[in-house]
C-alpha cells in the first residue's frame, strides 16, 4: 500500500466517511474491564521531582493459564517525614476473560504481593527457571524481587540488598553470559532526595518541576544470577559504572549480530549508552562511535522510552526512542553490524513529535499487515501554560500518538483516527504491549500519572491472518532475546521474544506475526538466545504455538 493510500484511509476515518463502516483501530474498555486502578503520585504542592515521573505497567501470565494478567505500579505519599500509606500498593489483576468479554479481577491480596514502596517500574522474567514469571520492581528507594511460586509470590529482596537505595525507573531481566539464568540490569536515574529538593521555575518565573540536570546522575547496576537465589553485584567489574547518566529506558537485544545480548540505555538529557557484550562478563560502551549516543546534530536528548525492533526487515535490531517537547523522537537504523544512522526526519518521525513529550513506546504491528508500527505515550514534564490558566491541578496533559508504517520506509501519524484514547489528553507514562484477549492482535495498557490506566483493545488486526509463538527453554522459561523469522514469508521482519523496552514496563514475551491475507501454514526459523538455530515447519495460522528449544530441527 502506498503512502498516499495510507493518507486517504486516515482522512476517511477522520471524516467518518468509510463505506465499510470501519471502527477506530482501538477501543478504550477500561471501565468494563474491571481494572479500577488509579495511580497516586503523592503530590502536595511542593513539586517534588519524583512525583511526575511514574509509573509503569506489566503484562505477564502469572498463573500460567495461557492469558495475560496485568501488574500496575503505584506511588505513595512523599515528603521528608512522611510514612508510606499501606492503602497505596501495587496491584495485580488476573485475566478472567471469556470470548468477546475482556474482564480482570484484583487478586493482589491472594497472590501474596505487598509492594508498599514508592513504585516506578516493573521487569518480568523467570529468575529461577521454574516456568513461572517473577517480578523485579524498581522504586524510588530500595528495589524488590518477588518470586512466583505457582501463582503466589514471595519476597526475595534480601539477596539483592547491597546498601544501594538509588532511584530505579526501568530494568531488564536478561541473560548476559548465556548460562541459562536471567540476570538483572537496573537503570538508575538521578540522586533526588527531599533534603536536596530545589525550587525551580519556568520561563514565566512561576514554580515548576526541575530539569533532571539539576541533580547528579546515578550509576546503573548489573546483578549476576548465581542460580541459588543469590545475586552478585558485578556492576563495576562488568564496566557499566564507567559511564552513566540518568537512565529512563532499557532495551536488550543482539545489536551487532554476534549471538550475544547487548544493552541499550536511554538517558535523560545526556548521552545514551550502547553496552556491547564482550562475551566474558564485561561490556564496552560503543554508543559514541556507533551513532546512538546523540542525535544527528550531535546533541544529547531527553530520552525517556526506548524499543528495539527490525522495522525495515533487514535482519537487525533498530532503535526508536521518545523525547522531550521541542526535541524529535529519534529513529536509529542499524546497518547490521551495530553501526547506526539517525533517520528520524527521512522516516517521517521527527516533525510530528516536536510538540509532545514521549515516554512509553513500542514497535508492534497494530493492523497485522506484516510491518511494525509505533506507539508513543505522551505527557509533559513542565507545566503547560494553557492548563495552568484553566486552573488544572496537574497541568501536564498531552495526547498519545500512533504511527503507521506505510510499508515504504516511512511513518504516518494516524492518532486522530485511532479512537478517543488518542484524542483525549492525559499524563501518560508507561505502556505495555500484548494480546490481552488472545485474538491475534496487540492491545495496549497505558499507565497515567495521578490518574486511571487505559486498557486499549485492538480492533484493527482481527481481519488479518496471524501466527503467535511462545519461545521457551527446556525449563519452560521464556527465552528472552530469541529471534524468530518466517521462512515462508521472508519479507516480514523478524520478531524478538522480549519483555523489556518501553518505559518502566514489561511486555508480553510472546512473538506475534501479522500475516496480512496469507492463509497457509508457516515455516519458522528460531535463533535461540544462546546462538543455536532451529527450524519448525507447518505451523497453523490463527493460533499460538509453544516452541521449545531442542524440539526443532
Amino acid at each position: 500500500m502506498s503512502e498516499r493510500q495510507h493518507v486517504l484511509i486516515a482522512a476517511c476515518l477522520l471524516l467518518a466517511a468509510c463505506s465499510d463502516g470501519t471502527d477506530a483501530p482501538f477501543s478504550d474498555v477500561t471501565v468494563v474491564s474491571g481494572i479500577d486502578f488509579v495511580h497516586f503520585n503523592g503530590m502536595s504542592g511542593e513539586l517534588y521531582f519524583v512525583e511526575m515521573m511514574g509509573s509503569g505497567v506489566g503484562l505477564l501470565d502469572y498463573d500460567a493459564d495461557g492469558d495475560l494478567d496485568v501488574y500496575l505500579v503505584q506511588g505513595n505519599r512523599l515528603g521528608p517525614d512522611v510514612t508510606p500509606d499501606p492503602q497505596h500498593i501495587d496491584r495485580l489483576y488476573r485475566n478472567d476473560s471469556q470470548p468477546d468479554t475482556l474482564r480482570f479481577t484484583d487478586v493482589t491480596e491472594q497472590s501474596g504481593l505487598s509492594a508498599t514502596g514508592y513504585g516506578m517500574g516493573v521487569a518480568c522474567g523467570d529468575i529461577d527457571n521454574d516456568g513461572d514469571t517473577d517480578l523485579y520492581l524498581g522504586n524510588f528507594g530500595a528495589n524488590q524481587l518477588w518470586l512466583n511460586e505457582g501463582g503466589r509470590f514471595s519476597n526475595l529482596t534480601g539477596p539483592l540488598e547491597t546498601g544501594d537505595t538509588s532511584w530505579t525507573v526501568s530494568s531488564s531481566l536478561v541473560d548476559i553470559d548465556r548460562d541459562g539464568l536471567l540476570d538483572i540490569y537496573a537503570g538508575n536515574y538521578v540522586g533526588f532526595r527531599f533534603a536536596t529538593h530545589k525550587p525551580c521555575r519556568s520561563s514565566t518565573s512561576a514554580r515548576d518541576y526541575c530539569s533532571p540536570l539539576v541533580y547528579r546522575s546515578q550509576p546503573d547496576r548489573l546483578l549476576r544470577n548465581l542460580g541459588d537465589g543469590r545475586f552478585e553485584d558485578i556492576s563495576a567489574a562488568a564496566g557499566i559504572t564507567r559511564v552513566f547518566g540518568g537512565a529512563l529506558g532499557v532495551s536488550t537485544a543482539d545489536f551487532d549480530n554476534d549471538g550475544w545480548i547487548d544493552i541499550y540505555v536511554a538517558n535523560d538529557g545526556v548521552a545514551n549508552q550502547l553496552w556491547i557484550n564482550q562475551r566474558n562478563g564485561t561490556f564496552v560502551d560503543r554508543a559514541p562511535i556507533a551513532g546512538v549516543a546523540v542525535n544527528m546534530d550531535g546533541r544529547p536528548e531527553a530520552s525517556m522510552g526506548v524499543d528495539a525492533g527490525d522495522f525495515d526487515g533487514d535482519g537487525d535490531e533498530d532503535l526508536f526512542m521518545t523525547h522531550l517537547r521541542r526535541e524529535t523522537n529519534t529513529l536509529y537504523v542499524n546497518d547490521g553490524s551495530g553501526w547506526f544512522e539517525d533517520r528520524s526526519v527521512q522516516r517521517g518521525l521527527a516533525g510530528s513529535s516536536l510538540v509532545y513529550t514521549g515516554f512509553g513506546t513500542g514497535w508492534f504491528d497494530y493492523d497485522n499487515d506484516g510491518d511494525l508500527d509505533l506507539f508513543s505515550a505522551n505527557g509533559a514534564v513542565t507545566h503547560i501554560q494553557e492548563q495552568v490558566d484553566a486552573g488544572e491541578a496537574f497541568p501536564l496533559r498531552e495526547r498519545n500518538q500512533l504511527f503507521e508504517n506505510t510499508g515504504e520506509g516511512s511513518y504516518l501519524d494516524i492518532s486522530a483516527a485511532a479512537g478517543s484514547a488518542f484524542t483525549e489528553a492525559r499524563v501518560s507514562r508507561g505502556a505495555a504491549f500484548g494480546d490481552l484477549d488472545n485474538d491475534g492482535d496487540t492491545d495496549i495498557i497505558v499507565s497515567n500519572n495521578n490518574g486511571p490506566v487505559n486498557v486499549l483493545v485492538n480492533n484493527a488486526g482481527a481481519a488479518q491472518s496471524w501466527l503467535g509463538l511462545r519461545l521457551v527453554t527446556e525449563t519452560g522459561r521464556d527465552d528472552l532475546g530469541a529471534r524468530a523469522r518466517l521462512l515462508t514469508l521472508p519479507s516480514i521482519p523478524q520478531r524478538r521474544a522480549r519483555s523489556d523496552g518501553s518505559y518502566a514496563s514489561c511486555n508480553d514475551a510472546r512473538v506475534l506475526f501479522g500475516l496480512g491475507d496469507e492463509r497457509g501454514p508457516q515455516d519458522v526459523s528460531v535463533q535461540w538466545s544462546d546462538g543455536v538455530t532451529e527450524r519448525f515447519d507447518g505451523l497453523a495460522i490463527g493460533s499460538y504455538h509453544e516452541l521449545v528449544r531442542g524440539s526443532g530441527r
